[in-house]
């Protein structure tokens, strides 16, 4: 589980109630019907009509992104591993790691390693991987637009909420205590289209974006990889090219583990 998302959204609701009630406010004043049904379904439905239902179904699938931690090797795992590779193509040929595919699990390093063992050419070889990259982050573009898109609406529909309230308090000032409470209440819709929107959804997108970043940059340290163990590279200039993606400190604590082994 990505604990980050699950305790950002408890720190949030808390802050927001804690606030309230130092504020003097009620917690019950949030129990708002019609509040609620305005930004929940009004968002709901904006972006029904925003995105196509092809794009909607995924939702799902995002949500679990967002609260699951992926696993995925690290950046020095891929270093070591590539480091290895290109020591048995040298030593035994590209053909020899044919057998070693199978104990592959990342499809995407699979498929990459598969066209450099069937003897394609660096250039092809890095063409065809980066159109699978850009497929993949177009497709978690419009995931993250979504989420964005939400915290764009919301906001404006707890506003219309807002107006919505208003009109119906004003439409009855006799009464001064209950024109108070109605008046209060109408902007119940616009604290709940703030905190979902800033809260929730954009902060939802962020993080989309930002798993997104993260794996973009993990493929491209595999291609990388990938075209030096094709084009017949040491082990050595394999681990200082890939090594440009870590720290100055992460590469030195991976390059005293190697030495160490190496002894």
């Amino acid at each position: 589980m990505d604990k980050s998302s699950l305790i950002g959204i408890i720190l949030g609701i808390l802050a927001i109630g804690l606030g309230m009630v130092l504020k003097g406010v009620g917690l019950g004043a949030l129990i708002n019907p019609a509040a609620i049904l305005i930004i929940l379904a009004g968002t709901v439905a904006s972006v029904m009509i925003a995105f196509p239902m092809s794009t909607l179904k995924n939702i799902p699938s995002l949500l679990k992104i967002l609260f699951t931690e992926k696993k995925e090797q690290s950046i020095e795992d891929l270093i070591n591993q590539f480091s290895d590779m290109a020591d048995i193509a040298r030593k035994e040929g590209i053909l020899s790691l044919e057998t070693r595919l199978d104990q592959i699990d990342d499809p995407f390093l699979s498929s990459g390693l598969q066209l450099a063992v069937d003897g394609q050419t660096p250039e092809f070889i890095r063409d065809v991987m980066m159109e699978k990259i850009d497929a993949m982050e177009k497709r978690h573009q419009e995931g993250a637009a979504i989420f964005s898109q939400a915290g764009t609406y919301a906001p404006t529909l707890g506003v219309l909420g807002a107006v919505i309230g208003l009109i119906a308090a004003l439409a009855d000032m006799e009464d001064i205590t209950a024109l108070g409470k109605a008046i209060s209440a109408a902007f119940v819709a616009t604290l709940l289209g703030i905190f979902t929107g800033y809260v929730l959804w954009h902060p939802f997108a962020n993080k989309l974006k930002a798993k997104s970043k993260r794996e973009v940059e993990i493929k491209e340290i595999m291609i990388e990889g990938i075209v030096s163990i094709t084009i017949g590279e040491s082990s050595k200039v394999v681990r200082d090219k890939l090594g440009s993606y870590l720290t100055t400190k992460e590469l030195q604590q991976i390059n005293q583990v190697k030495n160490y082994e190496e002894e």
